[in-house]
């Protein structure tokens, strides 16, 4: 995990040094997540319904020509939920994971007339601060994080992509995607990832 965020903060710093003045921004809007599961080597025999759930952070961007980098600071909601149907019973389960993540994304920008359109990818590191999990009979019970067999891993590594159209008043409106790559949990023959679909408006300074 440190290994990871140094390699970060460096290639960051390297870009930076070379880059226009850089730009601040916020962004804040509503995450679509799912939990895609591999059982005993089947892919997705266990994945997740969606559970809406939010984002909110931070960015800089260091531009240079139509290329920028861009690191963020990000509070964002992760998880996912199912429903059942047995014997005229009906109800839901859900978890919902909260984790503090940084994405460092290499974007290209396209000036138009009243702004500009811009998309990127690059990879993301989270570290999971709190969660709750609610049974079918709406039990309620924080999930927590760690080794054990009933703990979830707390780094969540994957790759993020983003597109988006920043207005030249520094309005923006923004779309990402986040492919969790590392399995999140401590159960044997059972690997589990995060997937999560976000929209978000914000404002670049």
């Amino acid at each position: 995990m440190k290994k990871i965020l140094l390699s970060l903060c460096f290639l960051t710093a390297s870009f930076a040094a070379f880059a226009q003045l850089p730009t601040f921004g916020i962004k804040g809007g509503a995450n679509f997540a799912t939990l895609h599961a591999t059982v005993d080597g089947v892919s997705g025999s266990g994945n997740s319904g969606s559970l809406t759930t939010f984002n909110v952070g931070a960015f800089v961007d260091f531009k240079f020509g139509n290329v920028s980098l861009q690191p963020a600071l990000n509070f964002t909601g992760k998880g996912g939920s199912s429903s059942f149907d047995i014997d005229d019973q009906s109800g839901s389960s859900k978890v919902k994971l909260y984790y503090l993540q940084v994405p460092v994304n290499v974007v290209y920008h396209v000036p138009a007339v009243v702004g500009e359109f811009y998309f990127g990818a690059g990879p993301y590191v989270g570290m999971g601060v709190s969660g709750s999990g609610k049974d079918g009979q709406g039990h309620s019970e924080d999930v927590k994080f760690g080794s054990g067999a009933e703990e979830l891993k707390r780094t969540d590594v994957g790759a993020n992509a983003i597109v988006g159209f920043k207005f030249k008043t520094g309005f923006l409106i923004n779309a990402n995607y986040d492919l969790g790559l590392t399995n999140i949990t401590n159960v044997d023959g059972i690997k589990l990832t995060n997937r999560v679909f976000g929209i978000s408006v914000g404002y670049a300074f």
